[in-house]
């Protein structure tokens, strides 16, 4: 048995040991946030902090956390989506489909908390999760207006509406 401590409470798990973190939390306590994606690590669905690091738990077996580990998870990041990150999400309307998106808002928290004020260089560097939807351009306009920054108004919709507004070259009235 572990017991792990995920968003603030304690949990008791019977699980082997190999037993991915990704399927204790979403099978053995209820939280599905968190989803698989590719079981490999490399798509970051699956991410959660774990002690305010972002890690990938569909990689990171049960016997790996320690007793006294912080796990949080999309669901403990705010209770209701009150999260600079979770509103610029939803101002900057960056999901489409939406499946990578609890993954990509933890990666972009754990990234707010230890550079409050990202470049576009950091935000790429640290925004490693795949979008299959390539929402990309909203991503980083939303971890630049949870950061305060300018540049995080409007998603490239709006971007391209202000586009529009731009007046047509006159020359080819007919």
């Amino acid at each position: 048995m572990a017991t792990l401590n995920i968003n603030g409470k304690p949990y008791d798990v019977q699980v082997e040991p190999d037993t991915p973190l990704l399927w204790v939390i979403r099978e053995q306590v209820g939280l599905t946030g968190t989803k698989y994606g590719c079981g490999v690590a490399q798509c970051g669905a699956c991410s959660v902090h774990l002690n305010g690091e972002v890690r990938r738990s569909c990689s990171i077996p049960v016997s790996a956390v320690k007793a006294g580990d912080k796990i949080v998870t999309i669901e403990g990041l705010s209770p209701d989506s009150s999260h600079p990150v979770q509103r610029a999400w939803l101002e900057v309307d960056v999901p489409q489909c939406g499946y990578c998106q609890s993954g990509q808002i933890m990666a972009a928290a754990a990234l707010l908390a230890k550079n409050p004020k990202p470049t576009d260089q950091d935000i790429d560097q640290a925004m490693t999760n795949i979008c299959r939807c390539g929402t990309y351009v909203r991503i980083r306009a939303a971890v630049h207006m949870a950061a305060g920054n300018s540049r995080g108004r409007g998603s490239i919709i709006h971007m391209a509406d202000a586009a529009d507004a731009v007046p047509a070259d006159s020359t080819n009235n007919a």
